[in-house]
């Protein structure tokens, strides 16, 4: 048996027989949790505390995983600055102050919040059960997929999921079995950059922030240094998929020609919060010198103001392309630029370019993205389409996504960091657009992909009265989807719902922010949509059709369900200071990292 591991039983067994000896009987329990794997990768995890006491945090013993990232010597060593800025004490007030809700209305949300937390539970027992340890469940078949890397996404997704709902044995025995992840192996010969970042490392420093818990702060560093690695190349710039054999050899990375301009500019929040509670100024340096290269070429694009869907990090060119959207292959490009300015603040030469991108592309995308559908009801709604500039100049695509959804929020998320009743008003019509598109499918749920009707006239922001002709004219120059449209819409490209987060996410910001309980109500008709549609024996499931009550069932559902979607929908229903926007500010996967305050 190796020594370390025999050291660790032994201190387990100390403490043990200190709680059996010295604790009262009725008061004290003891978990004794063992996920070995073999000699080399064991855990044992001994807890003891008081029934009464929320607040111990038990002890867990992380395993050192099988190969140490921090040692990798490197082809091409990243430079060292700039060093992370000084901390951020100015920020505006983001959440609206709350007054205590009436007793009646108290009850209905408590009602509603643990119906939510109810439906949470489900799906975390069915993974527990079913599929431990792996990356996803299949809320149908109650198998499991390994599609990253085989580091159990679901489990570390979810991880400050469970800490929000309260659920304290089930955040420690989960983070016992994160202990003992291997961020040394995988399951595949290359890691994905983007999905490793969001899910993995912003998983771990958000249950970190909120737990303290310093494992979770060792394995957050482990894969912090794993990702590190993918900035091994001759420019700095990080690959999209990091080779894991060459990586670990240190070998100098080859970028690849082109990628989507989501990839490399959603590494800015979970590194420089890596950076801000390790004390380590390494991650900030690299993720601020590749977010210069955007900085640098905003204004250059076809469309000045914003970056095309695809990029070359390779030739470090984010200016050539004629395709613009804030939907998929974008979207959280945009999303860490205000972000990113909550986090660093703007007094520092490095960070303040976050704070000019961000005002650059709201101004840019509320100019050419934005649109009024027609529809009969003329609710006061904006959708957001894509723009492609051709030889007679930028053409308004009216086709929208639910990954867009997100952007009501962060609008008005820009609305109070940055002092605009202008921001925050388009961020309002934003998230009614996406709630509009909810109502309007028999289902009670949008589509992943469709097309709405352009009020016609110059001006595509500007209201208009419903015209059936115009209506019918302009649906028949699409290709017609089969079954029933509501009015107002065209097609329904792809007429599925995957259990996507955005527009409960909106919904959520514009509730914290406005206190508008209309945002609640929202809320809940949004979740009983969902849940109706999509419950299985063992969890939710994507459905193949939003037109269809009783659609066919999809035997997929990734971690984000339980990481995002559950998570806002439980929020909209909680105390709103449990994750105050004034204290968290959350990555693109829902996970809150806290804001550094003196």
């Amino acid at each position: 048996m190796p020594r370390v591991r025999t050291r660790h039983i032994a201190i387990c067994a100390v403490i043990l027989l200190w709680v059996y000896y010295f604790l009262p009987r009725d008061e004290a329990f003891t978990y004794v949790y063992d996920y070995g794997h073999g000699a080399s990768h064991g855990s044992t995890v001994a807890v003891a505390r008081y029934m009464n006491d929320p607040e111990f945090i038990p002890l867990i013993i992380a395993t050192q995983s099988s190969f140490d990232w921090s040692s990798v010597n490197f082809t091409y060593p990243p430079k060292l600055t700039p060093k992370l800025p000084a901390t951020f004490t100015k920020r505006p007030r983001i959440q609206h102050k709350f007054k205590r809700d009436s007793r009646n209305v108290a009850a209905v949300q408590e009602q509603r919040r643990l119906e939510v937390k109810r439906v949470f539970e489900k799906s975390w027992t069915s993974y527990r059960s079913r599929a431990w340890m792996k990356d996803a469940l299949k809320p149908i078949s109650g198998e499991y997929v390994d599609q990253f890397s085989g580091w159990a996404a679901t489990l570390v997704d979810s991880l400050d999921t469970l800490w929000m709902m309260g659920m304290r044995d089930e955040f420690y025995e989960a983070v016992a079995a994160v202990s003992t992840i291997d961020f040394g192996e995988s399951t595949t010969a290359t890691v994905n950059t983007f999905e490793s970042c969001i899910r993995y490392l912003g998983g771990l420093i958000a249950a970190y922030d909120l737990s303290g818990h310093e494992v979770l702060k060792t394995k957050a560093i482990e894969v912090g240094d794993l990702l590190y690695a993918g900035f091994n190349t001759k420019d700095g710039m990080p690959v999209d998929f990091i080779h894991f054999e060459d990586a670990k050899r240190g070998v100098g990375l080859i970028v690849e020609s082109q990628v989507v301009s989501a990839s490399p500019g959603t590494i800015t929040l979970e590194f420089s919060r890596l950076s801000q509670i390790t004390g380590d100024d390494k991650y900030y340096a690299a993720v601020s010198r590749l977010m210069d290269v955007f900085y640098q070429g905003q204004n250059d694009t076809q469309l000045p103001g914003m970056w095309p869907m695809y990029v070359s990090m390779s030739k470090q060119d984010v200016v050539s392309g004629y395709q613009f959207s804030i939907g998929g292959n974008a979207d959280s490009l945009y999303e860490y630029l205000p972000k990113a300015y909550a986090l660093l603040g703007s007094v520092d030469a490095s960070s303040k370019k976050y704070e000019i991108m961000s005002r650059t592309f709201m101004d840019t995308a509320e100019r050419h993205l934005f649109f009024r559908p027609m529809i009969p009801g003329n609710e006061d709604i904006l959708i957001s389409g894509n723009v492609d500039i051709l030889e007679d100049g930028p053409t308004l695509d009216p086709e929208s996504e639910h990954l867009s959804c997100f952007i009501g929020g962060l609008y008005a998320l820009g609305g109070r960091l940055f002092n605009s009743k202008k921001y925050l008003d388009t961020g309002a019509k934003l998230a009614r657009g996406c709630a509009y598109a909810y109502r309007s499918f028999p289902t009670g749920i949008m589509p992943e992909r469709y097309n709405m009707v352009l009020c016609p006239g110059p001006d595509p922001r500007k209201p208009c009265a419903w015209d059936e002709e115009h209506y019918t004219t302009a649906a028949a120059e699409r290709v017609q989807y089969k079954s029933y449209l509501p009015k107002g819409f065209t097609t329904a490209k792809d007429p599925r719902y995957i259990l996507r987060p955005e527009a409960i996410e909106s919904v959520f910001i514009l509730w914290r922010i406005t206190g508008d309980a209309v945002w609640r109500e929202t809320a809940w008709e949004m979740f009983q949509a969902v849940v109706n549609a999509t419950d299985t024996r063992y969890a939710n499931a994507a459905i193949m059709d939003v037109n269809v009550i009783g659609s066919k069932q999809e035997d997929y559902m990734e971690s984000f369900w339980m990481a995002e979607t559950l998570k806002y929908f439980y929020l909209c229903f909680a105390d709103p200071d449990l994750i105050s926007l004034d204290d968290f500010v959350l990555n693109t996967e829902a996970h809150p990292f806290r804001l550094s305050k003196k």
